[in-house]
């Protein structure tokens, strides 16, 4: 008798041993952070200059420099390129990107457009409109780190995700894999403002072009303090970066790049897509030849980092020309003949592209970090690390203006 109850308490324990093992295991599960739309709403505001505290992207109109931030948009006047200075602090939640064209401020806010005056931007700037659940794609994705995610609470019709905890819990093995969810549903310096190669955000005459992470929108701006939502379709996968040059969008993915044309401007109509290795991926495009970087050694893909130049002169069939070995490169920027290469902690390199069959670097800036520039008319503006850089133009080269620490 002993030996049978024996024999049934280890068999309970064996049992019991291999459904520990062999059906559950210890996975990362992200939660949404919560906020009600009503909330999320009313926390716009219109602020005196903050400290900040994530340097995000950077844009420029007219004497101003426009800063990206974990909780909004901080505002540089530019005036005296020697001695920038924070003016004011838009707070915008879930904001991503910025354009602006006649003083009014176009903003996503997670599921909305913001639609600001800022005309005065020294005595009041103006939220004037707002266009509710025209994006159904932002920025608040489930983190890298996290296995799953746990929606549960989630309800999309009422809330906002604003952030996410991350925590190790045991649960039972799955056969399937769970999906990540998924919200499914070259300027003229006058009047339109420029923004760097990792913007998000084109104004093209009388449209805005906004892009997620697989999903294009476009607005009819022609009254600009009133647009109209026009047209919602599909645009690429794992889109990052949009760039417009001569009537075509091309799109940067982390797995390629996407072409769209112009033609019909309310609708872009695709024309072709190049295909590469896994990796971030800004892109800018000059004439018959794009630029684009593509970043290794993290959650993007591949380990190698390179720049390649795309023949694009057929657009049907953009082909691979050359390609050149980078250390960290983010964002790229071309004035005149002089193409500019952020290669984060590996400095700015400009490179001579005369012949975009042969580039020749002419200088190599690897004491500073760098993430992003914009070549404007008389100076180019840099950004990384946590400084804003201004440099004049000279024959193969760049002075500085002015260095600005941002935190």
């Amino acid at each position: 008798m002993k030996t049978k109850l024996l024999c049934l308490c280890l068999a309970v324990c064996l049992a019991f041993s291999c459904d520990n093992n062999d059906d559950y295991e210890i996975i990362q599960v992200a939660t949404p952070l919560l906020m009600t739309k009503a909330d999320f709403r009313n926390s716009v505001e219109i602020a005196a200059p903050q400290t900040i505290q994530e340097v995000g992207k950077i844009y420029a109109y007219k004497d101003l420099i426009f800063i990206g931030d974990v909780e909004g948009i901080h505002v540089i006047d530019n005036a005296n390129p020697e001695t920038p200075a924070i003016v004011k602090f838009i707070k915008i939640p879930g904001n991503e990107d910025i354009s602006v064209k006649d003083d009014f401020l176009y903003a996503d806010s997670a599921t909305d457009l913001l639609i600001f005056d800022i005309s005065d931007i020294n005595t009041e700037v103006k939220l004037v409109e707002r266009l509710e659940d025209v994006f159904s794609v932002y920025d608040y994705q489930m983190p890298i780190e996290a296995d799953e995610a746990d929606y549960s609470k989630f309800n999309y019709e009422d809330d906002i995700i604003v952030g996410w905890t991350v925590t190790a819990e045991r649960r039972k093995k799955r056969d399937d894999m769970m999906v990540d969810f998924a919200f499914d549903a070259a300027a003229i310096e006058s009047t339109t403002g420029t923004g760097g190669s990792l913007a998000r955000f084109q104004i093209k005459n009388n449209y805005l072009y906004t892009v997620g992470s697989y999903e294009m929108t476009i607005f009819n701006i022609s009254n600009l303090s009133n647009p109209v939502l026009e047209n919602t379709h599909y645009a690429g996968w794992n889109i990052e970066t949009m760039f417009e040059a001569d009537d075509y969008l091309y799109l940067g993915s982390t797995n390629g790049m996407f072409i769209y044309s112009l033609n019909n401007p309310a609708s872009p109509e695709y024309v072709s897509e190049f295909i590469h290795w896994e990796g971030c991926d800004p892109v800018v495009v000059d004439g018959d030849y794009a630029y684009l970087t593509l970043r290794g050694g993290n959650f993007c893909g591949q380990l190698e980092s390179v720049l390649e130049v795309i023949d694009v002169s057929d657009k049907a069939n953009p082909t691979l020309a050359l390609r050149y070995t980078l250390e960290n490169p983010y964002g790229l920027g071309i004035k005149g003949n002089t193409l500019f290469v952020c290669d984060g902690t590996a400095g700015l390199k400009l490179f001579n592209k005369e012949n975009p069959l042969d580039l020749s670097m002419i200088k190599d800036y690897d004491d500073i970090q760098s993430k992003d520039v914009i070549p404007l008319q008389n100076s180019l503006l840099m950004i990384g690390g946590n400084t804003l850089y201004q440099y004049e133009y000279l024959e193969n080269d760049i002075k500085p203006i002015s260095t600005y620490k941002l935190n």
